[in-house]
């Protein structure tokens, strides 16, 4: 086990990339590690360190044929990152810093498709442009006890005679199964939990629900990955079992109905300095450790005892922990996926005893009247899909101010409604979840001076950065990334802007402009005013 810190100078751009590699296993004899300082250089003649393109290759035998990874050197700098650099200094962002992350072995949540026969499955992910899955065993990718336990599974499959799924029949039994692990066991020193990590297994089974004829096989398959792997066996790798069931001849890997089987029924992790509950139909970040990096570096840019906004918020994760960290005196949490309310509740339910905050979690659609869940926030912060923000939110992003006077002015109208009748507000205040503070806040009329952007797209973040920054009413302040998926062309994006006071980003205080200002104070006010990640063909 290494753990390096290093910097990359980028020979064409006067800005510094700093990097963090964190902890990681090299698997192969082949691979040195990567040196304590490594500069990328070509000037350099004299430093004798190796070529980190071999020191920090991908060495997967399964690279030819899946599409998991796009490539499969330097997996410490994706060739996505030179572009990030110079996007962000162009826009004066000169210090943009890079978190290499753990290059091997990070992912801790992947779906895989079961294709082939019940003496010959293949558990993998598709063949570029096809449908015809890879076996990838050996995934470098993929956390070491999520292959333990695919391996599992494959002797489960050929021991019981369990049929994988055909596509073009629409038969068989087992179509997919998502492999979830935590490294949550506080019985263990720190530094042990993430390899000692617990693996919960989704089956979907292609059946309507429990009483279907497959029943009896779907129950012994279920049991023979919790009697070899379970809590009571000699080697303890099966979290719990869990089964989703799915007959749609789509895309869609999942159906509507989870049922727990056997081991745990509560999945825990813990991230952002809090523990989280997710469900196996919860989106969860696919690099946990990566995601903690980028929270800790999150909670920096949210003053304490601010008023949050979290948007495509999920479980609540992101607000949670900010709630915890920076004493905030409210945060609403707005998510589109009901899914995610219960394991909203459990993990509020294990927040320390001394946060004091209005807490609140919102089933709702951040395109409709997004103003409404901004207005009283000092910071938005936001983490789409991978398209990025709706249309409507970045609208209301570039003209806050005018949406500010819009509310405002029907005020006395909306007083006067006796019934509330409006089909999505009535929805929303039946599904949210709220818990009050001990303390009595003021209702706050702030408008967000602060937006944090967390994106997985790259495109699309330049699209919506592009967009609020022509604005005039936003203007980038920091920006970091995260090497969330190493071995793919995607880094992950935290970006900070804060809005401008005045009409201009860049307006500067003098005394003339200051007499200025005065006097054009009503002009003034007018001038002011969607676990992600890259696709695996699966």
């Amino acid at each position: 086990m290494v753990l390096l810190l290093f910097s990359i100078q980028q020979p064409s751009s006067s800005s510094l990339i700093t990097s963090r590699l964190a902890q990681c296993s090299v698997r192969t004899q082949t691979a040195s590690p990567p040196p304590q300082s490594l500069s990328l250089n070509p000037n350099n003649t004299n430093n004798p360190i190796p070529d980190p393109s071999l020191t920090c290759a991908l060495q997967c035998q399964h690279f030819d044929s899946c599409s998991g990874c796009s490539h499969e050197w330097n997996l410490h700098r994706p060739l996505i990152l030179d572009e990030a650099t110079d996007f962000f200094s162009n826009l004066g962002v000169s210090n943009f810093t890079f978190d290499t992350c753990r290059l091997w072995g990070w992912r801790c949540r992947a779906k895989l498709a079961v294709r082939g026969t019940s003496m010959n499955p293949l558990i993998g992910l598709y063949q570029e442009g096809t449908h015809n899955v890879v076996d990838i065993p050996f995934c470098r990718a993929h956390h070491p006890n999520i292959n333990a336990a695919v391996e599992l599974l494959r002797q489960g499959i050929i021991e019981l005679d369990v049929e994988p799924y055909d596509e073009d029949e629409g038969t068989g039994e087992l179509r997919y199964v998502q492999m979830a692990v935590t490294t949550y066991n506080t019985s263990l020193p720190a530094a042990e939990r993430y390899r000692n990590g617990k693996v919960q297994v989704a089956l979907v089974w292609n059946s309507r629900n429990e009483n279907s004829p497959s029943s009896e096989k779907l129950n012994a398959l279920a049991n023979f990955l919790w009697r070899n792997s379970g809590s009571s066996s000699k080697v303890h790798l099966i979290h719990s079992v869990w089964v989703n069931f799915q007959t749609s001849t789509n895309n869609i890997i999942f159906g509507n109905r989870w049922r727990h089987l056997l081991g745990e029924r509560d999945f825990w992790e813990h991230v952002g300095g809090i523990d989280i509950s997710l469900a196996p139909s919860s989106f969860g970040q696919a690099n946990t450790r990566a995601f903690d990096s980028l929270l800790q570096k999150l909670h920096k840019y949210v003053p304490y005892g601010a008023s949050v906004t979290d948007l495509y918020a999920g479980a609540g994760a992101i607000g949670l922990s900010v709630a915890v960290a920076r004493k905030c005196r409210s945060v609403k949490c707005i998510e589109i996926n009901k899914e995610s309310k219960l394991s909203f509740e459990k993990t509020v339910s294990r927040l320390p005893k001394h946060v004091d905050s209005n807490i609140s979690w919102h089933h709702a659609d951040t395109s409709i009247e997004p103003f409404s869940w901004l207005e009283g926030s000092d910071v938005v912060v936001v983490d789409p899909p991978r398209k990025g923000l709706d249309p409507s939110l970045i609208d209301v992003l570039r003209n806050l101010a005018s949406y500010a006077r819009k509310a405002k002015a029907s005020e006395s109208a909306v007083l006067k409604v006796k019934e509330e009748k409006r089909p999505w507000i009535l929805r929303e205040r039946e599904a949210s979840i709220q818990i009050e503070s001990k303390t009595t806040w003021e209702k706050s009329q702030s408008l967000p001076e602060t937006l944090i952007y967390i994106s997985c797209g790259w495109e699309s973040f330049k699209e919506d950065c592009r967009s609020l920054l022509s604005s005039k009413r936003w203007h980038l302040e920091k920006a970091h990334g995260f090497n969330f998926f190493p071995g793919t062309e995607s880094i992950e994006v935290l970006a900070v802007f804060k809005r401008a006071s005045g009409g201009s980003v860049k307006k500067k205080k003098t005394g003339k402009k200051k007499k200025k200002k005065k006097s054009q104070k009503g002009d003034t006010l007018k001038d002011e005013r969607q676990k992600k990640e890259p696709s695996f063909s699966l």
